[in-house]
């Protein structure tokens, strides 16, 4: 140990600096005691920082992401509410054409009272479709979907989907190579009295429904069919029915397609079937055929629909009315105006989700059924004869059906992507937060053992450099001498 010196007091250089490292230590126990975080400043330590800043930022976006599912939650109820209403309307739209079918009994004065309610029904749809907002956001009006118009003989716009694209100002060119034909029967042979007077057995069968009559000597050829026909109607088999002046008969699907098909039978051969009592399956309806904007199309009837997975016209479904194909395969163009609803359900980029309101107009339900009446939408039905009323009942279950669907959308939509991710957000959240805390918070016990510890330092620290300061003056002892 070497004697202390007096310029210079190293012990007590030393004490000083330990009690000001001490020191800084006791402050920082006490800043992070006070403040509740491990992190006050970026110097505590800069990569935590920076990681748990980005949380931070997560944490807030995830938190906004919930707040957003709950508010697209509940535009989701108040459009299916309204739907739910429409669906009410339209049940007793239904009602009022099977009542107005009841030619039997009903007189034209009860036929116009029909009428006059199934008006204020289609008036009432237009108005829940107009008048159905959230906030100042119109939900049912089309405004919110993907719309379209068609241009061309025979061309309608049917509906599109979130997945379809705008389309440019010209529109998308529609190519027809076939057109939509019904499954037809045409007899070889022909009806005859000997044939009735024996007993001809007529065997007709469509969608799960079968018909059969047997003819007898009081009969003609005409009645027959009459006969015939009438109970085709009464057993719900969508076939129209016909007889040339030679007897040949013709059975005819209501419907365009290759999945409208029937079965016909008959004890003479020729007649109905080509072999006598042997049941001939009659499957020789087409689907339309072509393309939209050089895309892919699939036929269905006379619908011509996007596949999925094409780039532009995905989900977009058209109608060609026409009987043949258009000269040059040209039917004409539809133009797409897409105006989804994009929803932002997560905390990043690119994490939304879209919904396609459609328009529920009556001008917009039931389009695209090939009728009897020439009925183009809800809008146009009459009830006023029988065969209006026969025809309203057609475009009512389709309307039905469409909306029943868009309300299933809907709600598929509020429950597997609303709500599902709701709670996923709510998880993801907590765990976040949680991950923040461990990083950011300060460790209360840790903290105050360090600051009791360093109270402790700081303390012997004092004491050690008042004895540094004072050790020199032994110095004084040798001055004596």
């Amino acid at each position: 140990m070497t004697l202390p010196r007096i310029n210079t007091n190293i012990p007590a250089m030393r004490a000083y600096r330990s009690l000001i490292t001490v020191n800084e230590a006791g402050q920082r126990n006490m800043e992070r005691l006070a403040s509740g975080l491990r992190i006050n400043r970026a110097a505590d330590s800069p990569a935590s920082l920076v990681v748990s800043e980005r949380m931070r930022g997560q944490i807030s976006s995830l938190n906004q992401a919930i707040e957003n599912s709950e508010v697209s939650i509940s535009l989701a109820q108040t459009t299916e509410g309204a739907l739910s209403e429409i669906n009410r309307v339209l049940t007793n739209m239904r009602q009022l054409a099977v009542h107005a079918s009841n030619i039997g009994v009903n007189d034209p004065k009860m036929m116009e009272a029909d009428q006059a309610e199934l008006r204020n029904s289609i008036e009432m749809i237009e108005r829940v479709a107009k008048d159905t907002q959230f906030g100042t956001k119109a939900l049912l009006d089309g405004s919110k979907g993907a719309n379209g118009a068609a241009t061309g003989d025979g061309l309608y716009f049917v509906s599109a989907s979130e997945e379809t694209k705008s389309s440019p100002t010209q529109g998308y060119e529609v190519r027809v190579t076939r057109a939509a034909s019904k499954a037809t029967r045409i007899g070889t042979a022909a009806l005859t009295q000997d044939m009735i007077d024996a007993g001809e057995v007529l065997t007709l069968a469509e969608g799960g429904r079968t018909v059969q009559m047997q003819t007898d000597k009081s009969m003609t050829v005409k009645t027959v069919f009459n006969d015939l026909q009438r109970q085709v109607k009464d057993a719900g088999l969508n076939l129209e029915l016909s007889v040339d002046e030679s007897g040949i008969p013709t059975i005819r699907h209501q419907d365009y397609g290759s999945r409208a098909t029937f079965t016909v039978a008959s004890s003479s051969g020729g007649v109905l079937s080509e072999v006598a009592n042997v049941p001939f399956h009659v499957d020789n309806g087409r689907d339309v055929a072509g393309e939209i904007n050089g895309e892919e199309a699939l036929g269905e009837g006379q619908l011509l629909k996007g596949r999925d997975g094409n780039s532009n016209t995905a989900g977009l479904t058209i109608r060609y009315a026409g009987e043949m194909a258009p000269p040059g395969e040209m039917a004409g163009s539809v133009t797409v105006t897409q105006n989804s609803l994009i929803f932002q359900i997560g905390p990043n980029e690119e994490q939304t989700s879209t919904l396609s309101l459609r328009d529920m107009k009556p001008t917009s339900l039931a389009n695209g059924i090939s009728n009897e009446s020439n009925y183009r939408s809800l809008a146009d039905l009459n009830l006023t004869s029988f065969q209006g009323a026969q025809d309203a009942i057609r475009l009512i279950d389709k309307a039905i059906d469409e909306t029943t669907s868009f309300r299933a959308g809907i709600g598929a939509f509020q429950t597997h992507t609303l709500e599902s991710n709701l709670s996923y957000l709510r998880i993801a959240a907590e765990n976040v937060t949680a991950s923040e805390s461990l990083i950011r918070d300060a460790d209360f016990a840790k903290e105050m053992a360090d600051f009791t510890r360093n109270q402790i330092v700081q303390q012997s620290a004092v004491s050690m450099l008042a004895q540094a300061n004072n050790h020199p003056r032994s110095i004084l002892a040798l001055l004596n001498l």
